[in-house]
């Protein structure tokens, strides 16, 4: 993961400065999750990840793609776009941006209770998540619609 201390002072200070001037939202109510191993677990991703036959991803796009269960890693690209942004770890896993072979591995062992059909990816890089609050309760009432339990949000 690359820090602040890492980023040359100019950058680092526009990070600062973009962070800063982010808006601050509420915590919602806590809620009593079920156990683990009666969940059924889907992943949202914010890399831009969609398939070759979807339309790609512009930049601060506010909408997002549905990803199958069963996706083949070798349809799915990534409209994830920035000098900052190294897409080695993709190519080398895309487990690392949609866990969904780990979550396989977790349901096959008993430590989650299934995996959801249908996964969602956004873009990332959004300096004012507010914006995304209509698709984000849309793909909300897609998740509950399916059953879903608890969505692992994998930011990246």
């Amino acid at each position: 993961m690359v820090r602040l201390s890492d980023l040359h002072e100019a950058e680092a200070q526009h990070m600062r400065d973009r962070a800063a001037a982010m808006p601050e939202i509420d915590c919602g109510p806590w809620i009593t999750p079920k156990p683990l191993a009666e969940s059924k677990v889907a992943i949202i991703s914010t890399a831009g990840m969609h398939r070759r036959s979807d339309p790609p991803f512009t930049p601060g796009a506010i909408d997002y793609r549905i990803l199958p269960g069963d996706v083949d890693f070798a349809d799915v690209v990534l409209s994830h776009i920035s000098t900052n942004f190294d897409r080695t770890a993709f190519q080398q896993d895309p487990n690392i941006m949609l866990p969904v072979d780990r979550l396989r591995e977790m349901a096959d062992r008993g430590e989650i209770g299934s995996v959801s059909q249908w996964h969602y990816s956004f873009m990332g890089a959004q300096p004012n998540p507010l914006r995304m609050e209509e698709t984000g309760e849309e793909v909300g009432r897609l998740l509950a619609a399916d059953d879903v339990d608890l969505a692992l949000l994998v930011p990246v």
